[in-house]
């Protein structure tokens, strides 16, 4: 079964200043942030100091992202109808990091490329909307920015009509099931289902981001790019070792793509944490083209690699045709 059979990219296409910072990777960013909810407390109204802020020490400051946004938002200020400012508030959201809820204007500006001022005014009007808070020193982002997203990610067609499928296959497989698609170099959750155990040590929900290499689904969906797309993800995609399993090499990743390719399934055993296997299947449009990438998570204490494969297989790819034909007929 060949999963790449188009030059086109998988997951959502998105246009104009939100193809800068798509829509559901700005919404996304935020889920993982807020396991804990002391920062609900009202900060709204502390005085934001406005003071410049010295440099940081090289080892203090974060890396820069790969493909810097002030880079490409310069690259599209000569469109009338591009909105700069606009842009540039994305930019300053998408810097904050699950592992890096708390950053300084200097971080923030390090990361994106954007001047320090204009950092300061979008973190001001984000404070003054309530979106982010400061403690005089450092910035973080507010749950309210979550409401901007889950609306759509969870009222995609592609969502509502996923739901049901995986809700029924974790009451029949009694496992968490989930569907997402590429975002950039990570996978993001657009529909789940999931049990009590909780697998992995981030809460995962609609929203959620994991890295694309080691996970089952964005094996699947890095499998469904064209040539090209997929190797200008090998050239900047950071492979870090999560566990002793992880695939990090590209040398070793591009094996294993070709091999996803050419069998259309792969089940990921602890690559992104110990206890957590996970068997993916890609999901097709009428054309053939990867869309999105279905599996099912589990704890190697409860279901064995040769069950994934003969066990919970059989019922993915019968729910993916499913959906196929649901979405795409």
């Amino acid at each position: 079964m060949d999963i790449g059979k188009k030059p086109r990219m998988a997951g959502f296409q998105i246009t104009t200043v939100l193809r800068l910072l798509p829509v559901p990777r700005l919404f996304a960013i935020i889920d993982q942030r807020f396991d804990n909810r002391s920062c609900l407390c009202g900060h709204q109204d502390r005085k934001i100091i406005m003071s410049e802020e010295p440099p940081l020490p090289r080892s203090t400051v974060a890396p820069p992202i790969v493909a810097s946004p002030a880079r490409r938002i310069d690259a599209l200020t000569g469109d009338p109808n591009f909105m700069t400012s606009l842009a540039r508030g994305l930019a300053v959201v998408h810097a904050f990091e699950a592992r890096k809820r708390q950053l300084t204007i200097a971080q923030i500006s390090h990361r994106t490329d954007i001047p320090r001022a204009a950092v300061r005014r979008c973190l001001h009007t984000l404070i003054k909307l309530g979106y982010a808070t400061t403690d005089g020193r450092t910035y973080s982002l507010l749950p309210k920015v979550l409401t901007l997203g889950h609306a759509y990610l969870s009222s995609t067609p592609m969502a509502v009509t996923a739901q049901p499928i995986l809700d029924r296959l974790s009451e029949q497989l009694h496992e968490a099931c989930s569907m997402a698609t590429l975002e950039g170099d990570e996978i993001l959750y657009i529909a789940r289902s999931a049990t009590p155990q909780r697998l992995i040590s981030v809460d995962l929900s609609v929203g959620s981001r994991l890295p694309a290499y080691c996970t089952s689904m964005g094996r699947i969906l890095l499998a469904g790019l064209d040539d090209l797309a997929l190797e200008d993800y090998l050239q900047h995609a950071p492979l870090q070792v999560k566990t002793r399993r992880t695939v990090h090499t590209v040398e070793g990743l591009r094996a294993s793509l070709d091999s996803i390719r050419q069998q259309g399934w792969v089940i990921i055993d602890q690559e992104l944490e110990i206890g957590l296997r996970s068997i993916a299947v890609p999901l097709k449009d009428s054309a053939g083209q990867v869309m999105a990438a279905l599996n099912v998570g589990t704890h190697v204490s409860r279901v064995t690699l040769q069950a994934l494969e003969s066990r919970f297989l059989p019922v993915l790819l019968h729910a993916s045709q499913e959906l196929s034909t649901r979405l795409y007929s």
